[in-house]
């Protein structure tokens, strides 16, 4: 329910663009993100613009080409998201987002039941367990 609170917290006309991140929204997504290697060079790219410039692309549905010069480059943008996609950083920040709003709904960090439908077994009957095996 919205109330004069709620959208005082939720208001994003301060930002550059309404899908930059907050420093509040930073603060819980930083942490599952890796700090550069050791050793070579410096990490020279700002990850939370890189993860504004993902937000950017996500929430516009814009091409990577036209993801706007004051974001770092196109190649970094989807580099980075590549690699957090292949290292389990999307997951992690994915997860610890899952974790806060469960909180802030009074529950369980994690779910406590399953449910599984009649169509459910009947589909994983179907194929057994020869057919799913990974080459």
């Amino acid at each position: 329910m919205w109330t004069d609170e709620n959208r005082q917290r939720y208001n994003r006309d301060k930002l550059r663009y309404p899908s930059d991140l907050t420093d509040d929204e930073w603060s819980e997504v930083k942490l599952p993100i890796r700090p550069a290697k050791r050793g070579g060079r410096r990490r020279e790219v700002d990850v939370r613009e890189v993860l504004n410039g993902i937000m950017y692309v996500l929430s516009t549905g814009c091409q990577w080409r036209y993801i706007p010069g004051d974001l770092p480059p196109k190649s970094t943008v989807y580099g980075y998201l590549q690699r957090w996609d292949y290292d389990g950083t999307l997951e992690k920040i994915h997860y610890t987002l899952y974790r806060k709003c469960r909180e802030q709904a009074n529950r369980k960090p994690g779910p406590t039941a399953c449910v599984i439908d009649s169509q459910s077994v009947k589909s994983a009957e179907k194929g057994g367990p020869h057919r799913s095996q990974r080459v």
